[in-house]
């Protein structure tokens, strides 16, 4: 099976790795964290997965690609994910776009745009410029609607918890 999303076609197993990657996210959800879920992909197989935990470590490193791309690399025994896809809820940071191309990961798919920080075009593009040594094939809005989904209630009930508490120290 072949799903387009505009100019991007996904498989089944990209739908299947995305359904993944929201299980993590809706984790992060339910622990107070910035609902983004990831998984990573090596010949066919999830050899990690992550979400954010930022708050939980309160370390602004802890994204749920970052972790993801921690874990492969013990998976492997290798610093260079030659042959993974990373399958990410949210459109990756700065931050992530450039840990993606020192780890030397294949391909990345992503589900949601990030317009205040994302690294492929939402916010600026660190992918439009041809890196020297590595070629990553990046695409993204794969169950765009469902990441969205979650991260719109997510801050919505951060709002409401957030009234509630200044409501009550009146």
């Amino acid at each position: 099976m072949i799903v387009s999303m505009g100019k991007n076609i996904f498989s089944k197993t990209d739908i299947q790795m995305m359904e993944e990657a929201l299980q993590e996210a809706r984790m992060a959800f339910a622990q107070d964290e910035v609902p983004v879920g990831a998984v990573l992909v090596h010949e066919g197989e999830i050899i990690a997965r992550a979400r954010n935990l930022v708050e939980t470590a309160q370390n602004p490193s802890f994204h749920a690609e970052l972790l993801c791309i921690q874990e492969g690399a013990r998976a492997l025994n290798n610093w260079r994910l030659v042959g993974c896809a990373l399958y990410t809820t949210l459109e990756p940071c700065l931050m992530c776009a450039g840990a993606l191309l020192l780890a030397r990961v294949d391909r990345v798919v992503w589900g949601a745009p990030d317009i205040r920080h994302g690294a492929h075009g939402s916010y600026l593009n660190v992918f439009e410029t041809q890196h020297p040594t590595h070629t990553l094939q990046i695409e993204g809005g794969l169950l765009k609607e469902e990441s969205a989904k979650l991260m719109k209630d997510f801050f919505k009930k951060q709002r409401t918890k957030n009234d509630s508490v200044a409501r009550s120290a009146l």
